[in-house]
Formats: C-alpha cells, structure tokens, sequence
C-alpha cells in the first residue's frame, strides 16, 4: 500500500462511515421540506427554550451535511430561515454553509488532488493558471450563480491551486446574496411546495448578471491601466 494513502485512509475511513450512516438510516428523510413543515412549529419551541443548543447542532449538522456533499444543504437554509428568522438566520447559515464549503474544498484537495495532478497534470496546469490571473473573480462569479451546483463548486475549486483562505472568504462573501434569498424563503415555509419555488426565472437572470460583474470589472481595470501606462 502506497505511502500516500495510508496517510489518507483514516480520513477515508471516517468520511465512508458517516456516507454509509447517512443513506443505511435514511437520514435524508429528515431533510426535506415536508418534514420540515411538519415539525416547524416543534423547532420553534425547542429553539425558544435552548436557543444556544439549537444553534450549535444546526450549523454542525449543517457543516456536515455539506463538507461530504451529502443532499440538503437548500433544504438546511430553508430550515435557518424558519427557525432563527431572516437576519439571524442569514448569519448562522452564511458562517455554517462556508465553513463546511470549506472542509469539502480540504477533503477534495486532501484525498483527491494528487491523483488528478498525477494523472491530468498537463490539462489542469492550464486551469491552474486561470484560477491564480482570476481566481477570487472567477470564485466569486460562481458563487454568485446560483445554477451551479453548491457541491461541485466546492469539489473542483479543491483541486486547484487556490488557498484555502482564499477560498473561505470570497465563499462567505459571493454565497450572501444567495444565502439570503432561501432564508428569506424559509420565514414563509408553509407556502413554499418545492425547492424551485424559490426561484423565479428573474431572479436567476438577476444573479447571473450580478455574478458577471466583478469580470467584467476586473477586465475593464486591466484595459484602463494598459492605456493610462501607454499614454
């Protein structure tokens, strides 16, 4: 046995355990909205009388759910909606969502990266070099899309060369207005039927051209200062 995965393999070893959990006890059941309907008003009583406990085993529950890219994560934010109310809520989800976008982000890199560099070293040199010219931009844009998967987004940016504070910081700051949105969405939950009624076709428009800008800036910049150095 290699070298490199014997390193890895408790790592591995826990994070099957847990996926194996998820799915052999059907934990999923319990992430869902008609479950979350259900129990809404259950939560809230819980919530008004240990407000600190609930906190704390949501943003865990939260963090674990989407540091192994387990379904749910929507379906959390929704729930932080309902539960802490829109300002709050918006604050709990924000740091328990990156927090966890940012494990996955570590678990990828950790037990994934060597591999894909040993074996496509040549094509991801390229997007390595892309992500260090435009990295935090491209980052940024992404999380501002709301189309892309939550889950890939996390798995692919580990692989690249992108630090992990990096990372972290332009995640809090590119997932807020998202964040905001299905929060917002949750403090009306018993209307909400699917998570696609979340979103209406403007709002995705909306957050497409929003996440364009800082691109679009960013390249405006670089044109402006090779013609001011050029005058």
């Amino acid at each position: 046995m290699k070298k490199g995965l014997v390193k890895k393999l408790p790592v591995l070893t826990v994070i099957a355990t847990v996926v194996a959990m998820y799915f052999v006890f059907d934990l999923g059941q319990y992430l869902n909205l008609s479950y979350l309907k259900a129990s809404q008003e259950k939560f809230r009583a819980l919530y008004s009388s240990h407000r600190v406990m609930v906190i704390a085993v949501y943003m865990l529950i939260y963090i674990v759910v989407t540091s192994l890219s387990l379904p749910g994560a929507a379906v959390m934010t929704i729930a932080g909606g309902a539960l802490f109310g829109l300002v709050a809520g918006t604050i709990i989800v924000s740091f328990a969502s990156t927090i966890g976008a940012t494990l996955a982000f570590v678990v990828s890199r950790f037990v994934l990266r060597d591999w894909v560099q040993a074996r496509f070293g040549d094509r991801i040199k390229k997007i390595n070099e892309g992500i260090e010219r435009e990295g935090k931009f491209y980052l940024f844009t992404l999380r501002l899309i709301p189309v892309f998967p939550f889950w890939l987004i996390n798995l692919a940016m580990g692989l690249t060369n992108l630090g992990v504070f990096t990372f972290y910081w332009v995640s809090q700051l590119g997932m807020l207005p998202g964040t905001i949105v299905y929060v917002n969405a949750g403090r009306e939950l018993s209307k909400i039927e699917s998570l696609r009624g979340i979103m209406s076709p403007g709002v995705i428009i909306s957050f497409a051209l929003l996440g364009l800008f800082p691109l679009i800036a960013k390249k405006a910049i670089g044109i402006y200062r090779k013609r001011h150095h050029a005058m």
